[in-house]
């Protein structure tokens, strides 16, 4: 199999020995929160996401795994982890710095959005249309920001 060159901005450059039959993917990413079940009780009933795992490795922790309805199997999903810290506890809520943190993609823009308001989740900027497609900005019970995207055609 051959490898794939990527050109780079003058100065940077990458060996091809990297590129060659690689291949990578996001597979988890984690979010920091307050409390296990009151994160899973916020993203099944509110966002309708489905619980992948849920196993408990000590007497306080556990491997929670959520991801959207209609994910592929092999899709990247969400790690719920519970804060332990004081570093930690601080940034419930804030992992992005005020920024939007996470990228929900959908098919059905409407039915997703008034979930959204009959759930009474916070829309932090109202719908807009863009060249990629219709978003609202919202958060989740923490205040982190989410994007939810129906992508232009």
């Amino acid at each position: 199999m051959r490898g794939i060159f990527i050109p780079m901005r003058r100065g940077l450059s990458y060996s091809r020995k990297y590129t060659q039959a690689m291949k990578q993917f996001l597979g988890r990413i984690a979010l920091v929160v307050n409390d296990y079940d009151e994160a899973i009780a916020f993203y099944t009933q509110k966002l309708h996401f489905t619980v992948i795992e849920d196993t408990v490795l000590t007497t306080t922790k556990r491997w929670v795994v959520i991801a959207p309805p209609g994910s592929p199997k092999d899709g990247c999903s969400i790690l719920l982890a519970k804060a332990t810290s004081d570093q930690q506890q601080n940034n419930v809520g804030n992992q992005a710095v005020g920024r939007v943190f996470l990228f929900l993609f959908t098919d059905n823009f409407d039915r997703d959005f008034q979930n959204l308001i009959g759930q009474q989740v916070t829309i932090v900027r109202q719908p807009v249309t863009n060249t990629y497609g219709r978003v609202v900005v919202f958060a989740d019970l923490y205040g982190n920001l989410w994007d939810l995207i129906e992508p232009s055609e």
